[in-house]
């Protein structure tokens, strides 16, 4: 009679007698393969993980360049608008003080009547300037009056006032009127 279950035990014992201490170099070389096998597929492991994390971080990197150039393009045509409105704003603020004339300075038509120095003297222009001086009625009162000129008129006593004619023309004259009172003594 055969017994066939104990050979093969002793078939599977055989086999785990390679890891055994009869046979320590198949241990260690099962062993250091084993180790190789770890790390070479930890290794692949690794680089298929980066190869991943390497793609979605390019694609991040060339999102956010995209969206860097749009926002620079945006910056520049902001700039470029910013620009033209500052532009237009020094050209209006110039066309604003060419037509509205500083404190004091009234420009005067002939044949016309002004009340200047804050309401203390009315000031009229008679006729058109002649060609060194310019007729002006103060108060009633005519008197001709060349360009840079400056007139003192006490329209009452405790009032003093000082007229100048910056400039004439044939159709204007530029005059500069202010008013102080005069401090007793």
């Amino acid at each position: 009679m055969i017994d066939r279950t104990q050979s093969s035990r002793t078939g599977r014992i055989s086999r785990w007698r390679l890891f055994s201490a009869e046979h320590p170099a198949a241990t260690v070389v099962s062993l250091i393969v084993l180790v190789l096998a770890i790390l070479i597929g930890g290794h692949l492991y690794g680089r298929y993980l980066s190869s991943i994390d390497l793609a979605g971080r390019e694609a991040a990197i060339e999102q956010l360049r995209a969206e860097g150039q749009k926002q620079k393009r945006d910056i520049d045509g902001k700039s470029q608008q910013l620009t033209l409105l500052q532009t237009k704003l020094a050209k209006t603020q110039a066309a604003l003080d060419a037509i509205t004339p500083s404190a004091n300075t009234y420009n005067i038509n002939p044949n016309q009547t002004l009340i200047v120095g804050d309401g203390h003297l009315t000031v009229g222009m008679v006729g058109s300037p002649s060609n060194d001086s310019v007729l002006l009625n103060i108060n009633g009162k005519p008197q001709a009056v060349t360009a840079g000129q400056n007139l003192s008129v006490a329209p009452d006593p405790t009032t003093k006032c000082q007229i100048g004619v910056q400039s004439f023309d044939v159709f204007r004259a530029v005059l500069v009127a202010s008013c102080s009172s005069v401090k007793a003594q």
